[in-house]
C-alpha cells in the first residue's frame, strides 16, 4: 500500500513517455507521484496489489487505432475504469547538446512513433531504428553519448535527459491523440459530468444475432465498435462497444440490460467521466 500523501500512479514506460503525461494528469488539480513499469501487465498488477493507487493504460490512438494488448487486458482485471484521458501526441526530434540536424544519421524511437513521422524521416534521409519506447530511447541516447544519433520522443523527455531539441511537431498528421483509461481498485464516485460506458460481449453463432444484440443499444450514441478474437475459443469473437452516456441513466440501463440478457457473455468494463479537452504534453 502506498503511504505518501500524494497518490502514486502507475504507467508503462520511462519518465518522459506520453503515458507519464497521462499519469501526471490522472487526478486533475491534485499532486501525484508517478511510477513507470516495463509492461501493461505490471501496471495492472501494481494497482491490483496496492503498490500503486491508480494506473493508466493507453487503449487507442487516433491515427493507429486500438492498442490491442491493452484492450485485451481490460477483461483480465477486476480493476474499475474511473476516468478517460486524451493526450495530444506531438513528436520532437532530439540529440545530444551541440549536435545539428545535419549530423544526425540514425533516429531511434518506438515503431508507432517512427511510423507517425515517416515524412520527416525521409525528408532528412534518416535511418529509422525501432526501440522499446519513446522516452526510453531518449534515456539510452543520453547514456551512450552517440553524436550521429537522434531520438523521436516528447519535449518533456528532452528536458529530463538533457537532450537538445532539433525540431518540434514532426509528426505527419497534426490530429494525433492517444486515449488513456485510468484504473482503480475502487468503484468511481457518482458524478453528473458527461460519461462514457464501455461494454464487451460475445455473440452466438446464429444468423442475425449480432445485429439483434446491437439493436438493444438503439437510440444511444455508439462512439466505437471493435471485434477481437476470444482467447478461449477459436473463431469466436468479442465485441467491444463504447457508448456516450452514464450506465445509471434509465435509457442506458435498459439498453445494457438487453445486451446482458441476449449475449452469450457480457461485461460492463466501466462507466466513467469522458475526456472533454486533450492534455498537451
Amino acid at each position: 500500500m502506498t503511504t505518501d500523501a500524494a497518490p502514486t500512479i502507475a504507467y508503462q514506460g520511462n519518465p518522459g513517455a506520453y503515458s507519464e503525461v497521462a499519469a501526471l494528469n490522472a487526478l486533475p488539480g491534485q499532486p501525484v507521484n508517478t511510477r513507470g513499469y516495463v509492461t501493461f501487465h505490471e501496471v495492472l498488477a501494481a494497482v491490483s496489489s496496492g503498490e500503486c493507487d491508480l494506473g493508466v493504460i493507453p487503449v487507442e490512438n487516433s491515427l493507429m487505432g486500438a492498442i490491442l494488448q491493452a484492450v485485451d487486458l481490460l477483461l483480465e482485471t477486476e480493476l474499475h475504469v474511473v476516468r478517460e484521458l486524451t493526450v495530444r501526441v506531438s513528436h520532437t526530434l532530439m540529440a545530444l547538446p551541440g549536435v545539428t540536424l545535419g549530423e544526425v544519421k540514425r533516429v531511434y524511437s518506438q515503431q508507432p512513433a517512427l511510423d507517425q513521422c515517416t515524412g520527416f524521416i525521409e525528408q532528412h534521409g534518416l535511418k529509422a531504428v525501432a526501440s522499446h519506447d519513446t522516452a526510453g530511447s531518449a534515456k539510452d541516447l543520453a547514456e551512450r553519448r552517440t553524436l550521429d544519433e537522434g531520438v523521436i520522443a516528447s519535449s518533456r523527455a528532452a528536458e529530463l535527459y538533457g537532450l537538445e531539441v532539433l525540431a518540434r511537431g514532426i509528426e505527419d498528421e497534426p490530429f494525433n491523440y492517444t486515449r488513456f483509461l485510468v484504473l482503480s481498485r475502487q468503484v468511481p464516485e457518482p458524478s453528473d459530468v458527461p460519461h462514457k460506458t464501455s461494454v464487451v460481449f460475445a455473440v452466438r453463432h446464429t444468423p442475425g444475432f449480432l445485429l439483434e444484440t446491437l439493436a438493444e443499444l438503439r437510440g444511444l450514441n455508439l462512439s466505437k465498435i471493435e471485434s477481437r478474437p476470444r482467447k478461449d475459443r477459436a473463431w469466436s469473437y468479442l465485441i467491444y462497444v463504447d457508448i456516450e452516456g452514464n450506465a445509471n441513466d434509465p435509457e442506458m440501463a435498459r439498453a445494457l440490460g438487453g445486451v446482458l440478457r441476449r449475449a452469450a457473455f457480457a461485461r460492463v468494463i466501466g462507466s466513467y467521466p469522458r475526456s472533454l479537452e486533450p492534455i498537451e504534453p
